[in-house]
């Protein structure tokens, strides 16, 4: 029989997110509060049972948060936990993994998209404006997909959707993942991290869907891009540390790549006086690769699934990390 309450109390914490607009759709009469800054949740914290948090959650609230049992991250990636700390307040962490496997994949084949099509250029000619007219230079022209293989590195559920978009492209897909036993998961071909070396030249897109960890962290560095084509493309939808970005512009400024398209960087918010901005051949978007207007309901899925285990006393939660 379990001892989680049947009519917790879920706090939403997020600056952006509606759940507060999403969650009574449901109709669950579950209580819940809309917590929209760190002074609101400080402010709540100890009456809470349920926290569905991000960015907001700081591990000093644990020893505050009295009545906490669980909290349901918003986000993929868990790094800002201090999962010894939530042990040790039994506080049960899953995560929000999958909540926009659709929405990241889908922004990393725009990506793919708008490079090999030049889609940045049009946008600023439309803006002049300036008619474009053909150019005779094969160097220079846009591109087809078909034929060209991506390197996808992070096989999961992004990685793997983002494998079949590109396979619908009619292009070859070479995957990496930390387990290749794991599947292809619609990759022509699967190997483990210590290929990467060997494959990185054979790639015209090297796209990164993998998670932070200490293993990638720094993946991409000066190495890794000396191996690439100088007509190839590195697409980065995983995390800003993942790239070395002094070594990333030091290889666009040198033309050891043809370019690059980040949805993430290392600071985030990229600094104003960041190279990147002006380098003609780099696309940049802030980090929305994730954003889509099916989240909070994507994240609520996960929620409930995760409430209905804990009511009925399972030990193991979707997504758990605690």
């Amino acid at each position: 029989m379990s001892d989680f309450p049947d009519k917790p109390l879920i706090g939403f914490a997020h600056v952006a997110y509606r759940f507060e607009e999403r969650f009574p759709l449901r109709d669950t009469g579950l209580p819940f509060v809309a917590l929209k800054s760190r002074e609101e949740l400080l402010a709540r914290i100890a009456d809470l049972d349920v926290l569905v948090v991000s960015g907001l959650w700081k591990n000093d609230l644990a020893p505050l948060a009295k009545r906490l049992r669980f909290i349901q991250s918003i986000s993929a990636g868990v790094d800002q936990y201090d999962r010894k700390v939530l042990g040790e307040h039994g506080i049960r962490l899953a995560s929000a993994q999958g909540a926009n496997a659709r929405a990241v994949s889908d922004h990393a084949m725009a990506l793919v998209l708008a490079m090999f099509r030049r889609i940045p250029e049009a946008r600023d000619n439309q803006a002049k404006p300036f008619w474009r007219g053909m150019i005779g230079d094969l160097a220079q022209r846009e591109d087809e997909l078909g034929g060209k293989t991506m390197l996808v590195v992070g096989l999961g559920r992004i990685g793997g959707r983002l494998a079949r978009l590109a396979k619908a492209f009619d292009m070859k897909v070479v995957g990496i993942r930390g387990n290749p036993a794991a599947g292809a998961e619609g990759a022509d071909e699967v190997h483990g991290l210590d290929a990467l070396a060997s494959l990185l030249p054979q790639a015209d897109v090297v796209a990164l869907t993998c998670p932070l960890t200490p293993e990638t962290t720094g993946l991409i560095g000066a190495d890794a891009l000396g191996r690439m084509k100088p007509s190839a493309i590195l697409v980065n939808a995983a995390r800003g540390k993942v790239v070395d970005t002094p070594a990333l512009i030091a290889a666009l400024e040198a033309g050891k790549i043809a370019g690059a398209a980040l949805d993430v960087t290392e600071p985030e918010p990229l600094p104003a006086d960041s190279k990147l901005w002006s380098m003609p051949n780099v696309l940049i978007t802030p980090h929305t690769g994730g954003e889509t207007r099916c989240y909070e309901d994507n994240v609520l899925d996960l929620l409930m699934d995760n409430l209905g285990r804990l009511q009925r006393g399972e030990s193991v939660l979707r997504n758990q990390i605690v």
